[in-house]
């Protein structure tokens, strides 16, 4: 409906132009909507932005337009305004159409085909399995499942993807970090590396293995700790003692391997699987979920980081120093060269990062998004530059960054530090506040904006609270409908003109921004314009019902509207399972399952 009249007034401006400046019929039309009611439901510059071209004032030029412009049914009115803005306001009728659309077209209202199916694959949360996904993981968790939504709703086939570190060091540093607190089950004493993981849940696999197999993975001491440079003095944090320390942990690593051989992989792996599997179960509980679990390790095991370096090698884009190979990162924008394999032979992280995005390409996606943290931002022109080194179109990649969600309790900032054990889960806040109020405030900010996630106002059965608002909307809705007890098909035929009430108009103008919202949301990669919109409906129905009762006695009125009141619940019921929230039918069930607290 929205796109039928944005397409009937360019049709209408278009017509003028003819008239006015036939030379231009080419010029962009664009229609917005005004941020002020009084100034119409849609505002054109097409004067003000062909004034300088045709060298004419731009309200005279407005004007002349405004004197083309057909005669139509479904406008009211076109006037001038400010500097040479056209407005157009539409006809009620016109305007209430839109409660008649949404309830013949149902959960499909709003989707599109914009995507033409293409395929698109959306990598996001890709968090080292080194421990439980803390708060911060989960913001990148919530938006990129959002977006997948999203893109899916406007026509996308969208993969979702969640690329598995599980080759490298950090995976070495919690495989030793488990193995060390196994020996100290047996009465091991030592100085536990403070630069190693030491949540409770390191010990807890110690205890697994401890229980599965004994002491078979039981070595003296001396034999554990031979040759590991000392550790300084725990209050220093110069850098000097924080590289003993990282050389202190390599040659227990070291030592690891070995010292346990063969059973070095099966701690490696016992590690990763417990992990990996911890942080699924976490996201699938959260309502996320992956087509596919990418393995960093195959990549190395299938070839391609080697090949992907050789091939930059024999395109002419490395060249050797110390020893290492490094990529000119800065023949494309970066800001240094980067190494790639290292004078010991072993490739970087940026060596199988170039290779998985070649993977990606391989595999024929004909877009890319990755889903990455902001302190992830240098890293975009070195990946980009890649992509273009290997002859490859880089513009087929986006790359979204997250800033990390911090969460705030009872006023005080809560730590979030992995490799110290002192971190809130997202299952502990999941737990606390509920899967919603999680989904819904991780998405109320664009993506790369900073996010203070305040517990307590998730928690409260508040008007502040914009999750609870717009559920409470929508069981308010399912509460009148239930008294209402007719049939919603009956509605199809009902008589709109009766909704003729400033808040009913209002709501009905915002029911036709719903489409367009969604059209915006996909194409700027932003589902908190649909947060956004989704408490703008509320509080418009909220009005509405505060000021007009809905189940009047003047059957005609009242199925009026009824229809209304079915037609936002749809939105709402629409807009809410892109961003992966619920719609309650009634609040409190929403209260015992989600831990509202009054």
């Amino acid at each position: 409906m929205t796109h039928t009249i944005k397409t009937h007034l360019v049709d209408l401006m278009r017509a003028a132009l003819v008239s006015v400046a036939p030379d231009q019929i080419d010029a962009a039309i664009v229609l917005e909507r005004p941020k002020q009611a009084s100034h119409g439901d849609f505002s054109c510059n097409l004067a003000m932005q062909l004034a300088r071209t045709m060298k004419r004032n731009p309200r005279e030029l407005a004007q002349l337009l405004l004197s083309e412009i057909p005669k139509s049914p479904w406008v009211n009115k076109v006037e001038i305004a400010g500097a040479g803005f056209i407005n157009f306001h539409l006809q009620a009728a016109t305007k209430l159409e839109v409660v008649r659309t949404i309830l013949s077209q149902g959960e499909a209202f709003g989707r599109s085909v914009a995507g033409e199916g293409k395929k698109i694959q959306v990598e996001y949360v890709s968090a080292n399995p080194t421990g439980p996904l803390h708060v911060g993981h989960g913001r990148g968790a919530a938006y990129g499942a959002s977006l997948s939504n999203l893109l899916t709703y406007v026509g996308w086939d969208v993969t979702r993807e969640y690329y598995v570190n599980d080759a490298g060091r950090q995976m070495d540093i919690l495989a030793v970090s488990t193995w060390l607190r196994y020996l100290t089950t047996f009465g091991a004493m030592f100085t536990f590396p403070p630069n190693a993981y030491q949540g409770d849940y390191v010990g807890e696999m110690a205890k697994q293995m401890k229980q599965a197999h004994g002491s078979q993975f039981v070595c003296p001491i001396a034999d554990v700790l031979h040759g590991t440079p000392g550790l300084p003095d725990a209050e220093r944090s110069d850098d000097e003692a924080k590289a003993q320390r990282e050389s202190h942990l390599d040659a227990l690593i070291a030592n690891a391997k070995e010292r346990l051989g063969e059973d070095w992989n099966y701690v490696h792996n016992h590690v990763l699987t417990e992990q990996l599997a911890d942080i699924r179960n976490d996201l699938e509980e959260f309502g996320v979920h992956f087509e596919i679990w990418f393995s960093e390790k195959s990549l190395f095991d299938t070839g391609l980081v080697a090949r992907c370096v050789e091939r930059l090698e024999k395109a002419g884009h490395l060249y050797e120093q110390n020893g290492a190979k490094w990529f000119r990162s800065t023949h494309f924008g970066d800001e240094k060269d980067r190494v790639v394999q290292r004078d010991n032979g072993l490739y970087t992280y940026f060596a199988s990062d170039i290779a998985y995005h070649l993977n990606k390409y391989d595999r024929g996606f004909q877009r890319i998004i990755n889903i990455w943290g902001a302190d992830h931002h240098g890293y975009i022109a070195r990946v980009k530059g890649s992509l273009v080194a290997l002859g490859l179109d880089s513009e087929l990649l986006d790359v979204a960054l997250v800033q990390f969600a911090v969460l705030y309790r009872r006023g005080q900032k809560a730590s979030m530090s992995t490799r110290s054990g002192e971190f809130v889960t997202l299952r502990t806040l999941r737990e606390e506040v509920g899967n919603d109020a999680c989904r819904f405030f991780y998405v109320l900010r664009k993506s790369d904006q900073h996010l203070d996630f305040d517990l307590d106002l998730a928690k409260s059965q508040t008007n502040e609270n914009p999750v609870y608002y717009i559920q409470y909307a929508h069981a308010r809705v399912c509460s009148v409908l239930a008294q209402w007890g007719g049939d919603l098909a009956d509605l199809a035929t009902v008589n709109l003109a009766r909704l003729n009430t400033a808040h009913e108009l209002t709501v009905a103008a915002r029911l036709t921004e719903f489409p367009e919202i969604i059209e915006s949301a996909a194409r700027d990669l932003a589902p908190h314009m649909i947060a956004f919109y989704l408490k703008d409906l509320a509080a418009d129905f909220h009005s509405y019902y505060n000021a007009e009762r809905l189940l009047v006695d003047d059957v005609e009125l009242k199925n009026a509207r009824i229809a209304m009141a079915a037609a936002v619940r749809q939105v709402i019921r629409n807009g809410l399972a892109i961003l992966g929230v619920s719609s309650p039918q009634s609040m409190s069930s929403l209260n015992q399952r989600e831990g509202y607290e009054s």
